[in-house]
């Protein structure tokens, strides 16, 4: 085990720049977490203070990345909400040039803006010219280092790039001229506002006036329909990690993500960044692989993690679902699908064509729809599990076609009656969390799921 050292890191959001991240040291050996920081690109701002600024705007991922290398030197890390909500934050790059990357590929290529960036700053790579292209910033310099080599830099902040390389100096200015001579000036060109504001991150400030944030009260139990909607990537991936008779693809605009059972009768459609009240999550069974649906399940972007997680234990049973059509959707189906709503007490009514039953508090239901009308189509929603003020206005829905297995509505009514959650009462105030040294799997509830931001 990695003997403990007396250091503390702090790390929280930065007091004036949106995405720069600020550690604040203490205890007696201290100074060995600034070595460390300090060899990962972090600034000495003040004394115990130190500051991540980047071109790229990574901050948050690269400070997770510290805290994690940091714990496993046995140097205790505190990460506060607002800052962890920054890490978990998935951010998304308006009229990115190179839409074909992934999101893994995109932070490759700033990470290499970033050195660039590092080595000009730092003197380690002297920039003989530059010149406008007509589309951006053009630069010549040659390194200090790595062999004394020249480049040809093209492109500013986090989508600059080496883009050629020469032996020598000379030959390096040579070909730029002959390139640029109508717009060539000598030197590095002019900082960029992206530049000029991480120079500003790393100036020395005062921590001290800087206040922390206010206790955060604990989460509260409450009925799972109640709890707050908790990560739902993080329970599709952690599924994902432990079943992998799922195949997993995702689109190429990386804003869905599908699972695709081995038998491929089985697949399930995850859409990213969805409102709270739209479609987040479709699963749909199918006879055969180039089969119709036999039957359908979607939920809404604020359905409980402890339901889904239900679901899809249900669905990794191997006789958790069916793709044998049904009849008919008869009384001893029904019955079966809510035998445990009537066990615990929840209020049946028929209303018309509807067949009801609430919670005791009348802040969920299950509702079912017999109509003949219905077996028409396998896509229509002959069921609706919801919770919110009424079911014409549910915080969040889960709803079925007329075949959707008895068993597995069995299993969400269990859910429903039977599981509890936690709910955060006063959402925005601090709570800090202490990073383990690895990634736990995703918990039956978290914290309310933080809203995707463009840069």
């Amino acid at each position: 085990m990695t003997p403990a050292i007396d250091a503390h890191v702090r790390l929280d959001t930065h007091p004036t720049h949106p995405s720069a991240v600020q550690a604040v040291l203490t205890g007696s050996q201290a100074h060995l977490a600034s070595m460390a920081l300090e060899a990962a690109g972090w600034s000495v701002a003040a004394t115990g203070v130190l500051v991540l600024a980047r071109i790229d705007h990574e901050e948050p991922y690269w400070a997770a990345d510290a805290a994690q290398n940091l714990i496993a030197e046995g140097i205790t890390v505190e990460v506060t909400q607002r800052l962890q909500e920054a890490i978990d934050a998935e951010w998304t790059w308006v009229n990115y040039p190179m839409p074909w990357l992934t999101r893994s590929e995109i932070r490759e290529v700033s990470s290499e803006a970033q050195k660039i960036h590092d080595d000009i700053r730092n003197g380690h790579l002297l920039i003989h010219a530059h010149a406008h292209d007509g589309h951006t910033t053009v630069a010549v310099g040659t390194y200090l280092h790595r062999g004394g080599k020249s480049v040809y830099l093209h492109g500013e902040d986090h989508l600059r790039q080496v883009a050629g390389t020469f032996d020598s100096p000379a030959s390096a200015l040579l070909a730029f001229e002959k390139a640029h001579a109508d717009g060539m000036r000598p030197g590095p060109a002019p900082l960029t506002d992206t530049e000029r504001a991480a120079i500003a991150a790393r100036s020395v400030f005062d921590v001290t006036t800087f206040q922390p944030e206010p206790a955060r009260p604990e989460p509260e139990t409450v009925p799972v329909y109640l709890a707050d909607t908790g990560d739902h990537d993080a329970l599709l991936d952690t599924f994902l990690d432990k079943h992998r008779e799922f195949q997993k693809w995702r689109t190429w605009s990386d804003d869905t993500t599908h699972a695709i059972h081995e038998s491929q009768t089985l697949r399930i459609e995850r859409v990213h960044e969805t409102p709270a009240h739209e479609t987040a999550w479709t699963v749909a069974a199918y006879e055969t692989p180039v089969s119709d649906r036999i039957w359908v399940l979607t939920a809404t972007g604020a359905t409980p993690a402890p339901l889904l997680q239900g679901l899809l234990i249900h669905l990794a049973d191997g006789d958790g679902w069916d793709t044998a059509i049904s009849a008919s959707v008869d009384e001893k189906m029904v019955t079966a699908a809510t035998q445990p709503l009537s066990d615990a007490g929840w209020k049946h009514t028929v209303d018309g064509r509807w067949i009801r039953w609430t919670s005791p508090g009348g802040d969920a239901g299950v509702q079912f729809e017999p109509s003949p009308r219905n077996h028409a189509s396998q896509n229509l929603a002959t069921w609706t599990i919801w919770a919110g003020p009424d079911s014409k206005r549910p915080t969040w829905a889960i709803t079925g076609s007329p075949h959707t297995p008895s068993s597995l509505l069995a299993d969400l009514s269990e859910t429903l009656t039977h599981e509890t959650g936690t709910r955060q009462p006063q959402p925005g105030r601090e709570h800090r969390t202490r990073i383990a040294a690895s990634a736990p799997a995703a918990p039956a509830v978290t914290a309310g799921r933080p809203a995707s931001r463009s840069r």
